[in-house]
């Protein structure tokens, strides 16, 4: 199930219904759970889209089930649906790492909003970890010499400053630079620190 979709997680089967139809009425593709338990046994890590979820639910509430959630690492946005006395948790939720609340009676298209910002967060999310993994694939052709100019260069240091610390000439300096250029995919020192920005090097 890796196709961007919304689940939603409700023991209330009218409800569930009601934001299944306006949700594909709106072209969001979604997935209906009738409690927590069902979901949780069917979670994949590999999933995509994001969580609606009722936070007072029979069995398990909906608090217990992001507990858990954020246990197993999950990274789908999670949306809760709220009565008005349990706003407090979900503020509380949302210090957890939530991603947005709203609270009964809301508007059609209040939740669609939201749910439309949480499927957009997580292809974000899902754009940003596939340009990692490329990152990484590129630096492992990096040879041991190619990895510590490599660090010289992101640390702004000359040719010949680089040639000196490491015992060898200018021109196999030139040539690794070139390579590692090349390997990464990059023109300059700027693009390849813009590139290792936030990713081991």
């Amino acid at each position: 199930m890796t196709t961007a979709r919304a689940h939603i997680i409700d023991d209330d089967e009218a409800i569930r219904d009601a934001l299944e139809w306006q949700f594909r009425t709106r072209g969001i593709a979604c997935t209906l759970w009738p409690g927590a338990e069902e979901f949780l046994a069917a979670w994949q890590p590999d999933w995509r889209g994001c969580i609606v979820l009722d936070i007072r639910m029979k069995g398990m509430s909906g608090l217990e089930c992001f507990d858990t959630l954020l246990a197993r690492d999950c990274q789908l946005p999670v949306v809760f649906i709220t009565g008005h006395g349990d706003v407090p948790m979900a503020v509380g939720a949302l210090k957890k790492g939530a991603f947005d609340f709203l609270e009964k009676p809301f508007g059609d298209n209040e939740l669609i909003t939201v749910v439309e910002k949480a499927l957009a967060t997580d292809a974000e999310r899902h754009r940003a970890a596939a340009g990692r993994e490329t990152v990484e694939a590129r630096l492992v052709t990096l040879t041991a010499r190619e990895r510590e100019v490599m660090t010289l260069i992101l640390e702004g240091k000359f040719n010949k400053v680089i040639a000196d610390q490491l015992g060898i000439s200018m021109r196999t300096v030139e040539a690794h630079r070139a390579k590692i250029f090349d390997k990464m995919g990059v023109r300059s020192a700027v693009e390849l620190a813009q590139m290792l920005t936030g990713t081991r090097a």
